[in-house]
């Protein structure tokens, strides 16, 4: 029986004898970070240019604050860039421009280079990636987050979030991990992937970590190729009212994608079939 996020957050004691509130959230599939945010509802308006700026991000995620401006006053909204930055940092799409230089402990965010320029992709679990994206809701929105196999395009773990918290992250990293282990492990430089508390997995189990280059959004090719699809076959043709139904349908979306969509570049196999074939 599905419940809703709100029923999910009213079964969790903080002061549990034995289990913590992580552990709580990871029995329930909850990430923590939705346990302990208060949502602030954006008006009709806004959420409104929100959708707007998702799709016009799926078709050009090179796009920054002035293009997205430029292109919103083109379709007849009056708009300023201020706006505009403040949208899409609700978002969280401040990787596809420069961002400023914020004050950072560089203990506890640490960048590593791009490791995959002219690399040949060869076999399953020789590279992964990770990435975020927006998920419009009836009156609201929420996050997905997923890790994806770069040879195979399989998705190996996903989990939605009401929030950008780092704890989001890695409960979908670590339950990727949990199965298999990548040579590579690709991100872009946010703040949620320069965390130690997102490395720490990682780096504990021997992983090189690569980041793509500052307002590079090429360089997580393959991520940015799920999301279109997603956005695409899934979340544009539905009008999710709830997260239990945003969660619903991407479940059957992803394991639609995993099981039974074939690739062209993958010569017309499936991610599943492409990523689990015996060796030759």
């Amino acid at each position: 029986m599905s419940c809703s996020l709100e029923q999910q957050r009213a079964w969790i004691t903080p002061k549990h004898p034995q289990l913590s509130v992580r552990r709580q959230c990871q029995l329930l599939g909850l990430a923590p970070a939705s346990y302990y945010y208060q949502a602030a509802p954006e008006s009709a308006e806004n959420l409104h240019y929100l959708r707007l700026l998702d799709q016009e991000y799926t078709d050009h995620p090179f796009y920054g604050v002035r293009k997205m401006t430029a292109w919103l006053q083109q379709q007849g909204h009056a708009v300023g860039p201020k706006r505009v930055r403040r949208l899409l940092r609700a978002m969280g799409l401040m990787a596809v421009y420069p961002k400023p230089h914020l004050s950072l402990n560089p203990l506890a965010h640490r960048r590593f280079p791009y490791l995959l320029k002219g690399v040949a992709i060869v076999r399953p679990n020789q590279v992964w990636s990770t990435d975020i994206t927006y998920i419009p809701l009836r009156g609201g929105f929420v996050f997905l987050a997923a890790v994806i196999d770069w040879y195979s395009r399989f998705v190996l773990a996903w989990e939605l979030s009401i929030s950008l918290e780092a704890d989001f992250c890695v409960s979908v990293l670590e339950r990727a991990l949990a199965t298999q282990r990548p040579e590579i492990f690709n991100t872009d430089q946010g703040v949620q992937f320069t965390s130690a508390q997102f490395q720490a997995p990682l780096l504990a189990a021997q992983v090189r970590l690569s980041m793509d280059g500052r307002g590079r959004a090429f360089d997580n090719i393959f991520v940015e190729r799920l999301w279109r699809s997603v956005k695409y076959e899934e979340v544009y043709l539905k009008d999710y009212r709830t997260v239990t139904e945003a969660r619903d349908g991407l479940h059957q979306y992803l394991a639609f994608y995993n099981e039974r969509r074939i690739h062209q570049a993958l010569d017309y196999r499936t991610p599943r079939h492409v990523h689990f074939a015996p060796p030759p």
